[in-house]
């Protein structure tokens, strides 16, 4: 009985995993350094996905209290104020808001303001 070859599926595999280290620098065209570089780079990717989260999150909330701090609230004052007085706008919308129509935020501050009073 013959013994089956098996250089189609590993030249496939191999491709694949040469196409994901695809501009990686150094001897990464050797493919046992192209599979772990590739592996740690999905391990990276899957990561920074959720890290970007965070990111974001931490710059939305960096730009609302730039904002909040030139209507003369802090921070932790507007969010409290904001609850309080049940205006349930998260934090995207709040700095968006800051950001693009500062009399609009300036106005639900003066909200939070009436609130926290």
């Amino acid at each position: 009985m013959p013994r089956v070859t098996r250089g189609v599926t590993a030249r496939r595999r191999r491709k694949a995993t040469h196409k994901l280290a695809k501009g990686f620098v150094g001897g990464r065209g050797v493919y046992r350094q192209a599979r772990a570089t590739a592996e740690k780079g999905l391990t990276y990717a899957y990561r920074d996905r959720k890290q970007r989260k965070r990111d974001v999150r931490g710059l939305w909330i960096i730009r609302i209290n730039a904002a909040a701090r030139l209507v003369g609230l802090s921070y932790s004052q507007l969010i409290r104020g904001l609850k309080k007085a049940n205006i349930e706008l998260d934090r995207k919308i709040l700095a968006d808001l800051a950001l693009r129509d500062p009399s609009a935020f300036a106005s639900v501050a003066e909200l939070a303001r009436g609130a926290n009073a």
